[in-house]
Formats: structure tokens, C-alpha cells, sequence
């Protein structure tokens, strides 16, 4: 028998006309006959609702309690998904992540998976030992630590959760139910002409997710390439009599985005995507000395401050023997990069710290990088043509990323997509 993790996020539940509408989807697929676990995000807006109810109570809070605080929104949504299955005929019941258990690690706030138990989930999905065939719905973003204690995996992590679930459970697909219809050459609110690729691979995804897409979390991702497993993006607002249930082919039929290995896609296009990140600020630290060791020790300093550096580039040494060293960072984390960097600055002399947070990362991305030259050379080109400065450039094999003022961002979105022929 077939087997589908189903994952709905916090829009898709956002109400209690939204949730009888996740349960015709799930209805959908019980009446083709498959098994299935049905994971569910807290309701949307509720989990920054209960993060600033822990920020009320306290500011320095213990990160044990306030992940049972804010464990509760899928806990509330997950019990209210399982009456609404219940209600139109079809058996179901809800787990919270220690029920299962999900077993991770003890960083509370960010816990990593480290086993699922399912010996009792596989019973329930199958009706063994006379009991009834079930729909597991599972509670989201939440897990057991060694000692006990109810743990939380990070802001995004109903996603990773489905897909932990799926490999686990070994699934034939994880259908991730968000609030677009699958995954898009380019942000459609940005660029009109966006379409929606009908497949994507496994790390075209990861790049895009890490590069500034908002559709899967990279976590998820990076998960489900290890773990080989099949994932499809799609909207939970289509109608769930138009999309055709998942059948013994979990390739066949899909009306969203599939996620899945290179080999299973037919035409791979050079450039398959581009992402924006306006989440960036950039450092430079200047007149550094140029010597061994300086490079280390300021970006161990920023690695022991928990800053998160991306894009680096240094520039050729002085004829003083000085250098200049630029890097990016999230803007959330600007203020920890420059405090972090004091004791370095300290005793390197003439070394100074200049920031900019005015600025935007644009990626194009695409497999086909692999095997195709001139690529670069196209954005760069398209770029120039339009008076756009780029300040700093930062490759992988299959993207390349360049930082540009933010007041250009639209703009470079645009022309990129244009011509790299992305258009629908």
C-alpha cells in the first residue's frame, strides 16, 4: 500500500475553515487507499503570539521552558486537524513529538533529530493486531531530549519534521502543503513572468532554500537528499478534488513541484532559478595586518560570538603590508560581528571596521552550471548594462552570488530572469 507524509503549514491551518479543508485533503488520499501521517505546523501567527508572551514574562528566559511554551501551538492545531478528520469519517489520532518519541539532541530551541521510533506509528498506519487502519497526525518542529525534556527544532522545522518522518517511515513521497503552488523560476511578487518549474532537484532546492527562498526550509532539504525522499510542493488552497491522489507511481500526477534526484529529470535547464536575500549586511574590516593567522583569528572571533559569516573576499595586500577583508552577515547578527571583532581590533594598529547594511544578495542557480560555460559572464554582463556595481562575488558549482546596493535589487531580479530566458 502506498505511503504519503502530508505536511500543512501554519497558513494553510490558519483557520477553522482552512482545517476542514486540510481534512478533504487528507480524506482525498484515504479514500485512494493510502497510508498516511499527516504533519501540521501551529496555526499561522501563533508561535511569534507565544514567543512574545515568554518575552512579557521574561526577557532572559530558560530555553527549556519556553520551548514547552511555544510547542503548544502545533499541539493545539495537530488535536484540532484530528476531530476534523474524524468528523467527515476518517480515523485518526494526534501525536506530540515525546509521544512518538521523537528523540533529538538537548539544544533546546535549535535540537537536532537523532531517531524516530515508529514500531507503534507502523501499527497504527497498517491496523495491526486487530486494531483499526489510522492517520497519524503529528505535532511539528518538536521533539524528546535525552533527559526527558520537550524540545523545539527551529523556526521552519514542521518541514523537517514531514521529511524526517518520511524517512523514517521509508514513504514514497512528502507532500509539502504551503500557501504558492510550487516552486518558482523567481519570486512572482517581484517578477510578474515567473513560472513554476514542474521539478526541481534536490541541490537546486538546497541552493535556492539557503540563498533566500522562503518555500522549503534548507534543513528539510539537505535532509532529504541524504535520505533520497521524494518531495513535492504544492498549494493547499487548490480545491482537493482537482489534484489526483498519489497511486503506486508517486512521480506521476503532480500538480505542485517535485523535488527529486538529477537523473529524474529529462531537460535541465542552465539557470534554473534566481533568489534574493535582503537579509544582508556587509563588513569590512581594513588595514588588517597581511600575515598568517589575521584571517583566523578574526573569523574564529566571529565563529565564538555564534555570527554566521557568508560571502568573503580579501583584497591584495598594500604596499604597507595591510589588507582589507569583506564579508556578510545576517543583519540581525551586525551589531554581535562588530562588538565580536573588538579584542582583534585592538592591538592590529591602523585596522577599522566599516558596515553596510543597505545591501542585497541575488543568486542565480541551476544544475546545469555543471557542464555550461559563460555563465557568469551573462550575469555579470546583464548587471553592467544597467549600471548596477557589484561589490562582492561568492560561487558554488552550480550558483553564483553576487552582493549589489539594495536599491537595485527589483531591478537585478528582473534582468536576470529576462536573460536567462526564465520567462513563463
Amino acid at each position: 500500500m502506498p505511503r504519503l507524509v502530508m505536511k500543512f503549514g501554519g497558513t494553510s491551518v490558519g483557520d477553522i475553515q482552512r482545517i476542514h479543508r486540510v481534512a478533504r485533503h487528507v480524506k482525498r488520499e484515504w479514500d485512494a487507499g493510502n497510508e498516511l501521517v499527516v504533519v501540521i505546523s501551529a496555526m499561522a501567527g501563533e508561535t511569534n503570539r507565544l514567543i512574545e508572551l515568554t518575552a512579557q514574562v521574561a526577557s532572559l528566559h530558560d530555553a527549556r521552558e519556553y520551548d514547552s511554551v511555544i510547542a503548544t501551538g502545533e499541539q493545539v492545531s495537530s488535536g484540532l486537524v484530528a476531530l476534523a478528520l474524524q468528523a467527515i469519517g476518517v480515523p485518526a489520532r494526534s501525536w506530540l513529538g515525546w509521544q512518538i518519541p521523537i528523540h533529538t539532541t538537548s539544544a533546546h530551541g535549535s535540537a537536532r533529530i537523532t531517531e524516530i521510533e515508529t514500531a507503534e506509528l507502523e501499527r497504527r498506519l497498517k491496523g495491526n493486531e486487530g486494531r483499526e487502519r489510522q492517520v497519524v497526525v503529528v505535532a511539528g518542529f518538536q521533539g524528546l531530549a535525552p533527559d526527558g525534556r520537550l524540545t523545539t527544532l527551529g523556526r521552519g522545522a514542521g518541514d523537517l519534521t514531514a521529511v524526517a518522518m518520511a524517512a523514517a517511515l521509508k514513504a514514497d513521497r512528502c507532500d509539502i502543503y504551503t500557501d504558492v503552488e510550487g516552486v518558482f523560476t523567481t519570486d512572482p511578487r517581484i517578477v510578474a513572468e515567473a513560472r513554476k518549474l514542474s521539478r526541481v532537484t534536490y541541490e537546486e532546492m538546497l541552493e535556492m532554500a539557503s540563498q533566500g527562498a522562503k518555500v522549503l526550509q534548507a534543513r528539510s532539504v539537505e535532509l532529504a537528499l541524504v535520505y533520497g525522499v521524494r518531495i513535492q510542493v504544492l498549494s493547499s488552497f487548490l480545491e482537493p478534488e482537482r489534484i489526483t491522489p498519489m497511486g503506486s507511481d508517486p512521480t506521476a500526477g503532480i500538480p505542485g513541484t517535485l523535488v527529486c534526484k538529477e537523473d529524474e529529470i529529462v531537460e535541465q535547464h542552465v539557470v534554473s532559478g534566481i533568489t534574493c536575500s535582503r537579509d544582508e549586511a556587509k563588513v569590512t574590516v581594513r588595514r588588517v595586518p597581511d600575515k598568517p593567522g589575521v584571517a583566523a583569528e578574526i573569523f574564529g572571533l566571529l565563529a565564538d560570538a555564534n555570527v554566521n559569516v557568508d560571502m568573503i573576499v580579501q583584497n591584495i595586500s598594500e604596499a604597507d603590508k595591510t589588507t582589507d577583508i569583506t564579508f556578510t552577515v545576517s543583519k540581525g547578527d551586525l551589531k554581535n560581528a562588530i562588538k565580536a571583532l573588538e579584542p582583534a581590533l585592538a592591538h592590529m594598529g591602523q585596522a577599522s571596521v566599516i558596515s553596510d547594511g543597505r545591501v542585497s544578495k541575488i543568486s542565480i542557480i541551476g544544475i546545469g552550471m555543471r557542464s555550461h560555460t559563460g555563465v557568469a559572464k551573462k550575469m555579470f554582463e546583464t548587471l553592467g548594462e544597467r549600471s548596477i556595481n557589484i561589490q562582492v562575488i561568492s560561487t558554488s558549482e552550480i550558483k553564483v552570488s553576487v552582493l549589489i546596493d539594495s536599491e537595485y535589487t527589483e531591478l537585478a531580479m528582473r534582468a536576470l530572469h529576462a536573460a536567462y530566458g526564465l520567462a513563463a
